[in-house]
């Protein structure tokens, strides 16, 4: 279990931080929907690969929902194993984007005057860690970073990981006869995430995942980032692990209130029901 959940995240991380390495480094891809589709499609494969093994978690804030409001089906104790592999899964890709694309990050950081660890370093560091407003949108100046605020933006990584855990308890619920066919549901999945980011990726970046965030973080730290990856300018560290590990349990509570008191266990196939 420990290691399908370690190689699922490698695979969401590898993908979906390859993607936005690509996209900032070398222009290719430049578009926000191409890197959204990109990481959907990362975290299809995911799923695909490791749903048999472990459930396919691949996120903090997933497994401590599962936790909490499906202790039939995952037991809480082993959440801090789940996390420590997802978060190592998480270092280990982030690591090895950071080798493919080693030159290319050093060129890039030349012709934009950046160094590592000083101010304005998100501009590069932000293949790895994720910081708010959009580095690549709006910049890293006072101006900038007035949009959003460390609150709005723990709100909204909140939020978005409440849309997503929500979405995945729909999609894998017994009760819901209305789920797609056995097999679809890592697609779907995969397209709300690409979603999100289309829609909030602006503003925070869109990490929905505490791993996803904090390991390439630790990397970006140990490569000279600093103080620009951990604790970040403005604390992101904690903006994007606090705002999902609520926003996690909170969206499977709001399918759980809303949603499933409404639906009956779905009969095998050749029942009705009762």
């Amino acid at each position: 279990m420990l290691r399908a959940e370690l190689v699922g995240t490698f695979l969401l991380v590898f993908f979906g931080t390859g993607s936005v390495a690509a996209a900032v480094l070398t222009g290719a891809q430049m578009g926000l929907w191409q890197v959204a589709v990109v990481w959907g499609f990362g975290v299809t494969i995911a799923i695909y690969a490791t749903a048999a093994a472990s459930g396919a978690h691949l996120n903090p804030a997933v497994t401590l929902a599962f936790a909490l409001r499906r202790p039939q089906l995952f037991r809480p104790g082993l959440v801090l194993r789940y996390w420590l592999a997802q978060l190592l899964g998480a270092m280990l890709a982030s690591a090895t984007i950071a080798a493919v694309f080693n030159g290319v990050l050093a060129r890039f950081e030349s012709a934009k005057g950046l160094v590592r660890g000083q101010p304005g370093s998100q501009l590069s560091a932000m293949v790895f860690g994720e910081y708010f407003p959009n580095p690549a949108i709006f910049g890293t100046d006072d101006a900038a970073q007035a949009l959003v605020s460390p609150l709005t933006a723990t709100l909204v990584e909140c939020l978005g990981t409440a849309v997503l855990v929500f979405v995945i308890f729909a999609l894998t619920d017994t009760h819901n006869a209305g789920t797609p066919t056995a097999g679809l549901a890592p697609f779907f999945i995969g397209f709300t995430v690409a979603i999100l980011i289309s829609v909030f990726a602006p503003l925070t970046q869109a990490g929905w995942n505490p791993a996803r965030d904090l390991g390439p973080r630790i990397v970006a730290f140990a490569l000279g980032w600093g103080p620009i990856a951990i604790p970040g300018p403005r604390w992101e560290v904690l903006v994007y692990v606090v705002g999902p590990l609520v926003g996690g349990p909170l969206g499977a509570w709001l399918y759980d209130w809303l949603l499933r008191p409404g639906l009956q266990p779905v009969p095998p196939v050749g029942e009705e029901r009762s």
